[in-house]
């Protein structure tokens, strides 16, 4: 009887002996899944903080670019800007270069005037030298008045050609890349001032010169190809 009793025991124990193991086991495997989870997560955070870095860095060196490219132009057009002829802005979109339309072109014309040649020999040199990877969008803007004499359709049609008179310029007289370039005509539904006196119309009949971040660039370059 003593002897039974003895084995009964001793399964227990064993029995209870086993199923601890197996609860420490099972327990072990939890936690060095969990401990894995944490490696895997931890990894994922330091990437994750690699590329803001990165990402912050690139931002940095692209505004650094531009603000040293804003220097540069401020400079050289030192006398357009003085003469309220034009003006340079920092925008969501780049670096703004806005030239009333007058600096370039007269009433109604798409050829750039001798005089207003310098000027855009100002800002591609700006362009070449100072921030070569960016893409340049050249804009034409004019006041809402009606087209009576000058031939053209509509003001579309002006400002389109306006701006690709520059752009050719840039690229047939100046050097810039081709590649760097586009055009677009707003015609007049961009105003940046009521069409209500004859100051606010000549602000305008204006040409935009908009340098672009060079990450900008670079996804519009792979969006295109």
């Amino acid at each position: 009887m003593k002897a039974k009793f003895a084995a009964i025991m001793f399964l227990a124990v064993f029995a209870i002996s086993g199923c601890t193991y197996i609860q420490r086991s099972r327990r072990a495997d939890e936690l060095e899944v969990e401990n894995r989870n944490l490696q895997n997560r931890i990894a994922q955070l330091q990437q994750e903080k690699a590329k803001e870095i990165k990402n912050v860095k690139q931002k940095n060196r692209e505004l650094s670019e531009l603000e040293k490219a804003k220097l540069e132009l401020e400079n050289a057009l030192k006398k357009e800007i003085g003469d309220y002829k034009a003006k340079l802005e920092m925008s969501e979109r780049g670096l703004v270069i806005t030239f009333l339309s007058e600096v370039f072109l007269d009433s109604g014309k798409d050829i750039i005037r001798e005089d207003g040649k310098e000027s855009i020999k100002k800002v591609a040199e700006v362009l070449n030298r100072d921030v070569p990877d960016s893409s340049v969008a050249v804009e034409g803007h004019t006041d809402n008045q009606s087209i009576k004499y000058s031939g053209w359709k509509t003001n579309w049609e002006l400002s389109s050609a306006r701006a690709l008179a520059v752009l050719h310029y840039f690229v047939d007289e100046c050097g810039v890349a081709p590649t760097r370039l586009s055009a677009n005509g707003y015609g007049e539904f961009q105003p940046v001032a009521p069409n209500d006196t004859v100051e606010n119309m000549q602000k305008n009949r204006r040409v935009e010169v908009v340098i672009l971040p060079s990450k900008v660039s670079k996804v519009t370059q792979e969006i295109s190809n």
